[in-house]
């Protein structure tokens, strides 16, 4: 799998454009995006920003294949701290040959960090689908964080700058301890004393497309207008 493809950069009008129909400002995706992926959804060599996670990938294997992993450093049973290389990618490779979709499963990605096997509350039906998606665009990748956000009922949290809850949900029960909560706020703080980028919703609404059912209907009368069935 190749992890580098067109990584275009977001544009600054995608996060009002995105985050208004939701309810949340610019200020708010900033500060995850801050705290998560320190600002930018790629890294230096133009892959998405990703952390591979030993213990997620021993919780997503079993037998064989989960001793094969931990006999090569690739996974063990508890999470260590300082236990991350520089590069992530070098490990995660040497994990999918064990089993690429568990491997993908155990690293968080793109800039809002979600993991991969949280892929279907950002709207994916595999990791794999997702991480395709992450490595062409961060407009993509914000896509799939606020999805996740969405789905995991952090939006009203979001909303009220509860940064505690925003922080629980987002990162787990022990937020506290590496301070996700407090970065969090501290970020928004920064972000909201600057000036926001000029964006218009139009709020005009949008005409439903219509149904095939609907579309059957028109058919039926056409076709009876020409046959002369309408017993006039």
């Amino acid at each position: 799998m190749n992890f580098h493809g067109t990584a275009r950069r977001l544009d600054d009008i995608d996060l009002p454009k995105l985050g208004h129909p939701l309810g949340i400002g610019e200020d708010e995706i900033h500060a995850i995006i801050d705290v998560e992926a320190r600002g930018s959804g790629f890294d230096s060599q133009g892959r998405p920003a990703m952390l591979f996670e030993p213990h997620v990938f021993y919780r997503e294997l079993n037998g064989s294949q989960r001793d094969k992993a931990v006999r090569a450093g690739l996974a063990y049973k508890k999470w260590k701290r300082g236990a991350y290389p520089d590069d992530s990618y070098p490990r995660l490779i040497r994990a999918m040959a064990i089993n690429e979709e568990a491997a993908l499963r155990s690293a968080s990605w793109g800039m809002g960090q979600i993991m991969g096997f949280n892929c279907k509350l950002a709207g994916y039906s595999t990791a794999k689908s997702m991480v395709i998606s992450f490595i062409e665009d961060e407009e993509f990748q914000l896509q799939g964080m606020l999805k996740y956000i969405e789905n995991a009922g952090l939006i009203p949290a979001l909303r009220n700058h509860d940064w505690n809850a925003v922080a629980r949900g987002y990162n787990g029960k022990s937020y506290a301890v590496h301070g996700y909560h407090t970065k969090l706020s501290k970020a928004y703080k920064k972000w909201s004393k600057i000036k926001d980028t000029p964006f218009t919703f139009n709020q005009s609404p949008i005409e439903p497309a219509p149904t095939v059912s609907v579309i059957s209907q028109i058919i039926s009368a056409l076709v009876s207008m020409i046959s002369g069935g309408t017993n006039r």
